[in-house]
């Protein structure tokens, strides 16, 4: 297990260079719960949600919030731990002792803070809440920063009439909670009740030594219902989904300046195979989706451009390029250095670029991106290092897909800013 000590500080180190400038000399770490152990759906902590891994949102979260001295995932499973590491996390690798399906979050949490004697604040970041914004936790911790509370914890606010069950010799009674039967309140003139999300506990070192959560100088961050997103059972994957390409954190850079998408041929506008005739002549196949696909980017003023690492035959290179009315480089060894090259030829910066890869020539391209995405088919080292996951295999509508998410951010974007300025020219 990694522990914070003189002997091993250099995460600790790094991640302190993109923490906000604080008076408050504390360690203050995200502490996200990942098991692999999960009943209702197997592995969900890493099963894909619009396109990125669960645990991913809230990871990305953490990291932008810039109010951490570190980010960890507890597990104990080693494909959760690889995919933390590739989205940023360090790893705490918990203990069997608390693995065990009666193990309860405070036990691992209080083995982590035991292991980690460095942390003086931990907060525990629920991995199964991907519509958490990395504003929640800077207006959260400011709590603990300057106003001295010991524990700060997320909640929503519920406008539910509630009742309790009383039983009486098989007689399915009831009585009511939280209203009166004889007088019941309208929604707009009751202010309703607060309840916990699970989204997120802050808490000293103090409180987790004596077994809570919760205590000392408490306080509530309130977040919105459209926030406040949790998935049990896998009946919720879908409605999640929806909900969190509405209301999800997509990162720091805006999506609507992306103004060039980059693309492999083989293996992303295609599947990857050349047949071969039997007067040699080389045929591929593509999809009339993915084409449509690049017709809708370009009509949004996104420049599309193929590349390809080995050469084909000029004649089919001319003929896919009329096809799909964009440029396709051919013989590209070096991607990195020739993606740079043309950013430097349109004027442009990784945050305007998005690119499709397939492999591990495009790691460096997927990662610096400011959208980035595989087909689900690539290896598992494209896949650890893309910013989306198409559910379409190459050559099978991985583009369009990629296409729709780039066009569904920047329409998302666009909207987010007339509001801000329809705010703005409000008040």
């Amino acid at each position: 297990m990694q522990e914070l000590n003189d002997n091993s500080l250099e995460h600790i180190s790094n991640a302190k260079r993109i923490k906000i400038n604080t008076d408050d000399s504390r360690h203050i770490a995200a502490l996200i719960l990942a098991r692999g152990g999960s009943k209702g759906i197997p592995l969900k902590n890493i099963r894909m949600l619009a396109g990125v891994p669960l645990i991913g949102w809230v990871i990305r979260a953490a990291l932008d919030s810039g109010v951490f001295d570190s980010v960890w995932v507890s597990t104990d499973h080693d494909e959760i731990a690889s995919v933390a590491r590739a989205w940023g996390a360090q790893v705490h690798r918990r203990s069997p002792e608390v693995s065990k399906d009666s193990s309860s979050s405070l036990d691992t949490i209080r083995e982590f803070s035991r292991l980690n004697p460095g942390v003086d604040v931990i907060c525990n970041i629920q991995a199964t809440s991907p519509c958490l914004h990395p504003h929640h936790l800077k207006q959260a911790v400011e709590c603990i920063t300057k106003e001295g509370c010991d524990s700060v914890f997320s909640v929503v606010r519920r406008h539910h009439f509630r009742w309790q069950e009383v039983k009486d010799e098989g007689c399915q009674c009831t009585e009511p909670l939280n209203l009166n039967p004889a007088c019941r309140l309208r929604r707009q003139d009751w202010e309703g009740e607060l309840c916990e999300n699970g989204s997120f506990y802050f808490a000293t070192k103090e409180l987790v030594k004596n077994g809570l959560l919760q205590g000392g100088k408490m306080k509530y961050f309130e977040m919105k219902p459209e926030h406040s997103v949790d998935i049990d059972v896998d009946i919720d994957w879908p409605v999640a989904e929806q909900r969190v390409l509405r209301f999800g954190y997509f990162g720091k850079d805006k999506p609507e300046v992306v103004k060039l998408l980059l693309c492999n041929l083989s293996g992303c506008l295609t599947d990857g195979q050349i047949y071969i005739s039997a007067n040699r002549e080389e045929m591929v196949s593509i999809n009339t989706r993915d084409q449509a696909g690049i017709d809708m980017l370009k009509k949004e003023e996104v420049k599309v451009i193929m590349i390809e690492k080995d050469p084909i035959a000029k004649a089919l290179a001319d003929k896919l390029s009329q096809r799909m009315s964009c440029l396709i480089l051919q013989d590209v060894d070096d991607k990195l250095e020739k993606v740079q090259e043309l950013m430097e030829e349109e004027g442009l910066e990784w945050k305007e670029v998005a690119y499709l890869g397939n492999d591990e020539p495009d790691v460096k391209c997927l990662e610096l991106a400011g959208l980035s995405a595989v087909p689900v088919d690539a290896p598992t080292v494209a896949l650890n290092h893309a910013k989306y996951i198409c559910r379409n295999a190459a050559g099978h509508g991985a583009v369009r897909e990629f296409a729709e998410h780039i066009l569904l951010l920047k329409k998302k974007a666009k909207s987010q800013m007339e509001q801000d300025s329809i705010c703005r020219n409000t008040f």
